[in-house]
């Protein structure tokens, strides 16, 4: 379980965007489990003065309720493609497409639960205002997506459709001169509304918080940043909260296709 202490630390340093303006992949959400693991690697590609398009594939992997170890059970399995735009100094927005393919477990993560997989194709769109404190980069974001599931045949599954909405906050702090290394977090809340295919639309409903802290590396002499970070994601609230801590690393390859 982690202390109430890393939670704050998390929140009150959260910081996601690099002072490169390359932002690390950040896990997604896999579920009750007590650890997790994601990697990822992706390539960036500037488009033209305003607009660059990020493609990324990662995968996670999960403890379990009863198990420490973060490479117990696989998980999940990302393709995502997003493309940023611009608009001034402080606005930019985005919009993307994503693939997700994920394991479904029993509650004792034995066995795979009688669902087995559960695919998902992901719309999203995301504005985001940034301002500046002396060199801490601050970005409030708002991110809406459009979600639809299928099982492992791609017939369709009780909860088909979800809309969801997701609030962040997040700050950039460079360290040293060159800005080659920054320390990076976020703090985020997460609202969704499901459709169930028997009873109709549910209410709307807060679901989880996550809790980023990152390291970031980008030199001077190489097109690719590095990043390491820890995530604490938090599911329901009241009585009813569990508590999941993922370690997360990717690799981000910048403008591999321009030219000298």
């Amino acid at each position: 379980m982690i202390k109430m202490s890393v939670r704050l630390y998390s929140l009150l340093f959260s910081i996601l965007f690099s002072a490169t303006a390359f932002a690390q992949l950040s896990p997604p959400g896999m579920g009750n489990t007590k650890t997790a693991f994601w990697s990822a690697m992706g390539v960036s590609q500037k488009l033209n003065e305003n607009t660059t398009s990020k493609t990324y594939f990662g995968s996670g992997y999960v403890s379990g309720n009863k198990n420490d170890n973060p490479f117990n059970n696989p998980s999940i399995f990302v393709l995502n493609e997003e493309l940023y735009h611009k608009l001034n100094d402080n606005w930019k927005y985005s919009y993307a497409v994503s693939y997700r393919r994920q394991h479904e477990y029993d509650e004792n993560f034995e066995i795979p639960a009688s669902a087995g997989i559960k695919q998902e194709f992901r719309l999203y769109g995301r504005l985001a205002y940034t301002t500046y404190l002396g060199r801490t980069k601050w970005t409030t974001t708002f991110r809406q997506e459009i979600r639809k599931f299928y099982d492992d045949n791609f017939a369709r599954v009780p909860e088909d459709l979800q809309l969801r909405s997701r609030l962040k906050t997040q700050l950039s702090l460079p360290l040293g001169v060159t800005a080659e290394s920054s320390i990076m977090g976020s703090a985020e809340a997460l609202f969704s509304i499901a459709n169930d295919s028997n009873e109709g639309w549910g209410s709307p409903d807060y679901k989880e918080s996550r809790f980023c802290l990152y390291y970031c590396y980008s030199p001077d002499n190489l097109p690719v940043t590095f990043d390491i970070g820890y995530m604490n994601d938090l599911i329901g609230y009241g009585g009813h909260i569990t508590d999941a801590s993922y370690l997360a690393v990717d690799i981000i390859i910048k403008n591999p296709f321009s030219h000298s």
